[in-house]
């Protein structure tokens, strides 16, 4: 199965093109993929975007840091964005067939060679954080590279995830971390005065009481005022809802915006929820649009027929005399449906009068279950390849028993995640009973019934597998977890 991450470098340079070039051109590597560059001279910074294999990503990130740590020296730098080091951070996210926590793996892996190769400290960020206060890259980041270089060696604080406590003398520190896709968006006004942007992003940033997933700052660039933004979940947080703030807030001060830009890439669903935030179409949904309509169909994901089209290859897959896809494949397509039947409930309550007083218990409820969706799907793919691993194995025994038994671990370890994380979406779903409409108490049951079978099926497909295992401190070890599972 094929791993997709992405990974968006922030380079203390803006201004000089054929340093980035030299930058990118370290990067690069088979199964690393470029897909945006830009560069802001005001900031002075670049934002690098890539794709690629986890193994061929994370080698061309450490390459770039070390490429960058070569070229810029921050002790001459000067720009309009924070910055402490001379790669300033390095974030990994999911894109397809990997988690949230592999990209901590990533992160981590990076961080380390980072100071082992080039000697810069290193700090981990959002979900790679190893204390809370560090999950906020602001906090890290406060005093920028003049302030890490007074406290390091002295504020306990301050001292480095990765390394020692000193900077390196001209590239600073990088910081590094895992997190999911964020949207870069920023607002220009009509208006040179920064100190009205720096208000109205006081007011916009979550931190200060404003839109949840949003962080905010204010920049003179370009001759106007901007609101420079992060947005961390535009799927709770729409980038429309956060334009339409900044809009009247601006209006308190009688400037309005320009224009606005994003950085980087923004997904197209993003795009989607705007055009249905700003032209009012009732009942949309992405299907309405006529390239996601051609991609579906033309992609076998669906035909003119409506809902029963969407399932039907899946189905008549299963039905079919091959081995795979089987049981394993199905159960954690079981628990796709529990997740998203329980998403669906969770959201038709958030934000409704009546259940308010719920809106931060909906809303991590719902971010989960997004996280565990995307895993139940990769795990559908993930089980079928598990089970050819096994089979490919066994064809070539008179070569090596133990690649026997390791295939045999990879196809009990991904069944036995579909069973945990279906037990996670059983308990999500009983949470919300209390906290959700209760004429959706049906939907509920359903998402609850399908989470039970398909915790029910994968624990099937993990026990089948430990029958032919010899190795028992790993059968004891799934056997405890297991049991763990059906208290």
């Amino acid at each position: 199965m094929s791993t997709l991450v992405e990974c968006v470098p922030n380079f203390s340079e803006g201004r000089d093109r054929a340093k980035v070039d030299a930058i990118i051109e370290a990067m690069k590597a088979p199964g690393v993929y470029l897909l945006d560059r830009e560069m802001d001279a005001d900031h002075n910074r670049c934002v690098i975007t890539l794709v690629g294999e986890r193994e061929a990503i994370a080698e061309a990130a450490i390459r770039g840091v070390g490429r960058a740590a070569e070229l810029i020296d921050l002790t001459q730098h000067q720009g309009a964005h924070p910055r402490m080091g001379a790669a300033d951070v390095i974030p990994f996210v999911p894109i397809e067939g990997v988690a949230l926590e592999d990209c901590v793996a990533i992160a981590r892996h990076v961080g380390e060679e980072i100071w082992k190769r080039y000697q810069i400290p290193v700090y981990l960020y959002e979900a790679a954080a190893a204390t809370p206060e560090r999950q906020n890259l602001e906090n890290i980041r406060r005093g920028q590279f003049e302030g890490l270089r007074e406290e390091i060696a002295t504020n306990p604080a301050r001292r480095p995830d990765f390394g020692e406590p000193r900077i390196h003398p001209t590239a600073g520190a990088t910081v590094v971390g895992a997190r999911r896709f964020l949207i870069a968006y920023n607002i220009y006004l009509n208006t040179a005065e920064v100190e009205i942007a720096q208000k109205i992003a006081k007011a916009v940033r979550f931190s200060n009481g404003g839109l949840r997933y949003v962080k905010a700052a204010g920049f003179p660039v370009r001759g106007l005022a901007q609101v420079s933004m992060n947005l961390t979940d535009f799927e709770q947080t729409p980038i429309a809802r956060v334009f339409e703030y900044v809009r009247r807030e601006a209006a308190r001060y009688g400037v309005m915006p320009a224009f606005s830009e994003i950085v980087g890439l923004i997904p197209k669903k993003a795009l989607e929820m705007a055009s249905e935030w700003f032209l009012q179409i009732e009942n949309f949904d992405s299907s309405l649009i006529l390239e996601n309509r051609l991609q579906a169909i033309m992609g076998g994901k669906m035909a003119v027929g409506g809902l029963r089209a969407g399932v039907e290859p899946f189905v008549e897959q299963l039905a079919a005399p091959t081995a795979t896809p089987g049981g394993g494949s199905a159960a954690a397509a079981v628990g796709a449906m529990a997740a998203a039947l329980a998403s669906m409930v969770a959201g038709l309550s958030r934000g409704k009068k009546n259940y308010r007083q719920y809106e931060r218990e909906l809303s991590d409820a719902i971010a989960r279950l997004s996280t565990l969706r995307e895993e139940f799907k990769a795990a559908i793919d993930a089980d079928a390849a598990s089970y050819e691993a096994v089979m490919k194995a066994y064809k070539a025994k008179s070569e090596s028993d133990g690649a026997i038994a390791e295939a045999l671990k990879g196809a009990t370890s991904v069944p036995l995640g579909v069973a945990e994380r279906a037990r996670e979406v059983a308990r999500i779903a009983e949470a919300l009973k209390s906290i959700t409409n209760p004429k959706m108490a049906s939907d509920l049951a359903v998402a609850a019934a399908l989470a039970h079978a398909a915790l029910t099926g994968a624990l099937a497909n993990v026990e089948i597998n430990l029958e032919d295992l010899k190795d028992a401190a790993f059968v004891g070890e799934v056997r405890k977890k297991m049991a763990a599972l059906q208290v």
